[in-house]
């Protein structure tokens, strides 16, 4: 049985936002195999899988590393936002039924419960995908790719995250989808619970399937 105890000594809660909040990995592959295909070459979910938890620029030296390519600096950057527009294409259909189960009524609790909620995220669309669920409201402090300079397993985001809220990070929980993730609510010096497969996350304190479990 898991020891969910550090869940009542919890004075932050720490979310990522895909897999954990959404599930908009799903755009994020469509909008890179779409820039992949213009380039010339496939670029599968299993590739997609080495994307998860990394940041845009690192995202797109991975899929041009797959695809054999080399580009200068400002031609990478111009793919960079094109694959974004891309991806808020997409997002800019969300809506709140796009919730993963049990993301409200856990939010509602927490926040019913004076913890602190915030968001640590390497998406730089993080308030307009927030926004179009309706749940910013709920969120004490955002923490995305707009504030931090250092992509996960780097502790930064969660670290800034704590701070935003007014707590050391030994008060706060992370609760996280990607092993990089996982690593950086580590490092930081924070409980981590892992939401997804145990032979993916096994370094977390606890791993569920979602926060339905909650």
């Amino acid at each position: 049985m898991p020891d969910y105890s550090m869940l009542k000594q919890m004075k932050g809660a720490i979310f990522d936002l895909d897999g954990v909040i959404v599930d908009t990995a799903k755009y994020h592959y469509l909008a890179w195999r779409s820039l992949a295909s213009e380039l010339g070459f496939d670029f599968t979910e299993a590739d997609n899988e080495r994307l998860k938890g990394v940041s845009r620029m690192r995202s797109l030296d991975i899929l041009l590393e797959i695809g054999r390519l080399e580009f200068t600096d400002a031609e990478k950057l111009a793919m960079a936002d094109k694959k974004n527009r891309l991806y808020v294409e997409y997002i800019s259909r969300l809506d709140e039924a796009e919730l993963l189960p049990g993301v409200r009524s856990y939010l509602n609790r927490l926040h019913d419960s004076g913890i602190g909620i915030a968001l640590g995220s390497a998406s730089k669309n993080a308030l307009f995908i927030l926004d179009k669920l309706n749940i910013a409201g709920l969120f004490d402090a955002v923490v995305d790719g707009n504030k931090v300079s250092r992509a996960k397993p780097d502790p930064e985001v969660f670290l800034i995250a704590s701070q935003e809220l007014g707590l050391q990070p030994g008060e706060c929980v992370v609760f996280e989808d990607a092993e990089a993730g996982v690593a950086a609510g580590k490092a930081a010096g924070m409980r981590v619970i892992g939401i997804g497969r145990p032979e993916v996350l096994g370094e977390a304190d606890i791993v569920i399937s979602g926060l339905h479990e909650l």
